[in-house]
């Protein structure tokens, strides 16, 4: 079902006049999020790497069923320093300011440790761990210089618990707890530094789905879904959705108290 289809209005104000940056925006758990961030009145960015004809599609979906909300989508290579530089300047120049960060653009290359390749391993840590840090880099200093604004990042229960043939993107998702931890406290202490005073602040924050139904899975047997299954105590996969409401509460004005946090989002699977 599309955005259009669904036509799905604002259901709350928590996030009014923001502007969202939602990387791999334009499907899976990133339009979910784009989806939730406008219920709750955010104009929202989406970022895309490859597919135009995609992007423009579902920002001609969001703009039916989101008509308050104001659209855009950008094309970059996050794993690229100045791609994703010029994301965040093109967000801000369209939007006019950016409050909300969500690093959730990721890739997998899966293959055992004596399988993996050189570049296996480069494109996983490039896109996933350091194309995060460009873009929190480039956005912080937007933010602090008004003293106010949310970046999330989005890890994975992989990068705490490990798994079979995915070294290359546990270590990336692991390397985004640590990079939460680090910007959080370098965002506080500016603030404070700068004698900001309104109570909005800086927040860095990291959240961990577990194994959530997008076409991500879709190439996944029935059988090993099962097992899957079997492992989370909740007996079911996540939504997109579940995943989408975490990040729109950690983006909120009144979410100010919460930072260098990671929230797990899995179903008791890591319990």
């Amino acid at each position: 079902m599309t955005a259009t289809q669904e036509r799905s209005t604002r259901s709350g104000e928590k996030l009014l006049g923001r502007v969202a940056f939602v990387t791999g925006g334009t499907r899976g758990i990133g339009a979910a999020i784009c989806r939730s961030l406008a219920k709750q009145g955010a104009d929202v960015a989406a970022g895309y790497s490859a597919n135009q004809e995609r992007a423009e599609m579902f920002a001609q979906d969001f703009a039916g069923a989101y008509p308050e909300s104001h659209v855009s989508v950008h094309r970059g290579d996050i794993a690229n320093p100045d791609d994703c530089r010029r994301t965040i300047a093109e967000v801000i120049e369209q939007h006019g300011r950016l409050d909300i960060l969500v690093n959730n653009a990721g890739t997998t290359a899966d293959r055992t440790v004596l399988k993996m390749t050189d570049d296996d391993w480069r494109r996983v840590i490039d896109v996933n761990l350091s194309g995060a840090f460009y873009l929190s880099q480039a956005a912080l200093r937007h933010m602090l210089e008004r003293g106010s604004g949310r970046i999330v990042m989005v890890s994975s229960v992989i990068g705490e618990m490990g798994g079979i043939g995915q070294s290359n993107y546990s270590s990336a998702k692991a390397g985004l707890l640590g990079l939460t931890k680090t910007l959080a406290r370098e965002a506080a202490h500016q603030v404070q530094r700068a004698g900001h005073s309104d109570g909005i602040g800086v927040t860095v924050n990291a959240i961990t789905p577990g194994y959530t139904a997008t076409e991500m899975l879709d190439s996944v047997p029935e059988k090993v879904l099962d097992g899957l299954r079997t492992k989370i105590p909740v007996g079911r996969l996540g939504e997109p959705d579940e995943v989408a409401r975490v990040v729109h509460f950690l983006a909120a004005d009144a979410s100010a108290y919460i930072t260098g946090q990671v929230w797990g989002i899995n179903g008791g699977l890591d319990m």
